[in-house]
C-alpha cells in the first residue's frame, strides 16, 4: 500500500510499475461533497479482482455509476412539467368525454365505448396523482390517517384501471384484426366493463385489507442529495413497495408486451391492405393515387402514433429512465401529457367522421383502424 495526499482537482498513484491508478475530479468532489476539504489521501494496493476495468495492462481506471441522476434543479423542472402536464390531461379528458359521448350517440360503435372508459380511467388517474400530492403537500408530510390512506387506495386503483383498459384496447384491436370473422359477443362492452373496472377493484381490495397504503417517501439511497424521486405523495407505504413492484411494475411491462405485439399487428395490416389497394386499381386510377400518397403516409404515421399512445407504450420508456437524463424527461412529458394525447385522439376521430360523412370515397386502411367496431 502507498498512502498519498492529494487535492480534489484529480489523484493518480503507481503502487507498481506495472500499475496505475486514475480517480477524475468529479468522482473525488462527489465522494467530499458534504465536507469542507481540498486534500484527499489516496490509499492504493494492487489486488486481484474482476471489478477493475484493466487497458493494455497497466492501467486501472475508476468508472462512475452509469445509472442517470437527477440533482435538484431537474428534478424541480421534472416536478413542475408531471403537475403541469397533469393538469392539462384532467382537463382535456373531460373534453375527450363530451366529444366521445357525442359520438357514440351520433354512430354508436365498440371503439368509441372502450375509449370513453379509457379516458375516464386517465382522468380518475391523473386527478388522484394531483390530489395525493396536493394533499401531502399541504400538510408538509404529515398525513398519516384515513385521508391518506383513502388517496393512496384512490391512486393505485386509478393506475390499476388505466393500465387494464389499456390493455383492453389492445384485446380490441386483437378481435378485429385478428380473429375478424365468429367474433359476436353478448353484451361485448358490459363483460369488458367488469374486467375493465373489476380487476382493478379487486386487487386494490385485497391490498386495501393488508394495510399497504400510506404515505410514501422516496429512498434516498444512502445519498442525502440524490433527487431520482422527490415527490412524497399518498401511495403504498415504503415498507410494502413490494406490492407496487408486483401489481404495478410487472402488470405494466405485461400490457406492453401484448400491445407492442397488437401495434406491429396494425402496422403490417396497413401495410397489406396499402398493397391490396395498389393491385386493385387500373393504371388511371393509379396515377392519380401516387398524388396522394404523401398525404396518406402522414396519416397512417398519425394513426399509429395515436394508438401507441391509446395502447399505453410510452410507459415502456420507463426503461430509459435509467439511462439518461433525457430519457427521464421524454418518459415524464410523454406520460404526464397522456391525457392530451387522448383529447387529439378524441378530435382526430371527430374529423375523421365528418370527412367520410362527406365523401363518398374512403380511406381502406387508416379508416379502417381509426373507426372499427363490431355488432352487439
Amino acid at each position: 500500500m502507498s498512502p498519498t495526499k492529494f487535492f480534489l482537482d484529480k489523484a493518480e498513484s503507481k503502487p507498481t510499475p506495472d500499475h496505475h491508478v486514475h480517480i477524475p475530479a468529479s468522482a473525488l468532489q462527489k465522494s467530499r461533497e458534504n465536507e469542507s476539504v481540498v486534500e484527499v489521501i489516496l490509499v492504493t494496493a494492487v489486488i486481484s479482482s474482476k471489478h477493475f476495468k484493466v487497458e493494455n495492462g497497466t492501467c486501472a481506471f475508476w468508472h462512475e455509476n452509469p445509472v442517470s441522476t437527477v440533482d435538484e434543479s431537474h428534478s424541480k423542472n421534472l416536478s413542475y412539467i408531471t403537475y403541469v402536464g397533469s393538469a392539462l390531461s384532467v382537463l382535456l379528458t373531460v373534453f375527450s368525454l363530451i366529444i366521445y359521448t357525442h359520438l357514440q350517440r351520433r354512430r354508436p360503435e365498440k371503439a368509441i365505448g372502450v375509449h370513453m372508459h379509457l379516458t375516464g380511467a386517465l382522468f380518475c388517474l391523473h386527478l388522484s396523482f394531483l390530489l395525493s400530492s396536493f394533499w401531502v403537500w399541504l400538510l408538509d408530510g404529515n398525513v398519516e390517517g384515513r385521508v391518506c390512506w383513502m388517496l393512496g387506495f384512490f391512486l393505485h386503483w386509478s393506475l390499476l384501471a388505466s393500465l387494464t383498459w389499456m390493455a383492453l384496447e389492445g384485446f380490441h384491436l386483437y378481435l378485429l384484426l385478428v380473429r375478424v370473422f365468429n367474433i359476436y359477443v353478448r353484451k361485448y362492452l358490459l363483460k369488458l366493463s367488469l374486467v375493465g373496472w373489476g380487476v382493478p377493484t379487486i386487487i386494490v381490495a385485497v391490498c386495501g385489507i393488508l394495510s399497504v397504503y400510506g404515505i410514501y417517501i422516496p429512498p434516498k439511497l444512502g445519498d442525502a442529495k440524490n433527487y431520482n424521486s422527490t415527490v412524497q405523495m399518498c401511495w403504498i407505504k415504503n415498507d410494502s413497495i413490494a406490492v407496487s413492484y408486483i401489481t404495478t411494475a410487472g402488470f405494466s411491462c405485461l400490457v406492453i408486451l401484448c400491445n407492442s405485439f397488437m401495434l406491429s399487428v396494425v402496422v403490417f395490416k396497413m401495410w397489406v391492405l396499402r398493397g391490396g389497394c395498389r393491385g386493385s386499381k387500373n393504371s388511371s386510377a393509379w396515377n392519380k393515387m401516387s398524388k396522394e400518397n404523401a398525404s396518406r403516409l402522414w396519416k397512417d404515421c398519425a394513426t399509429v402514433v395515436g394508438l401507441s399512445c391509446v395502447l399505453g407504450l410510452p410507459w415502456g420508456l420507463a426503461v430509459t429512465t435509467y439511462i439518461s437524463l433525457f430519457g427521464i424527461y421524454l418518459f415524464t412529458i410523454l406520460n404526464s401529457l397522456q391525457g392530451v394525447f387522448m383529447f387529439l385522439w378524441s378530435v382526430a376521430l371527430t374529423c375523421k367522421s365528418k370527412s367520410d360523412n362527406n365523401s363518398s370515397v374512403k380511406d381502406p386502411s387508416s379508416q379502417k383502424m381509426m373507426t372499427t367496431s363490431f355488432n352487439n
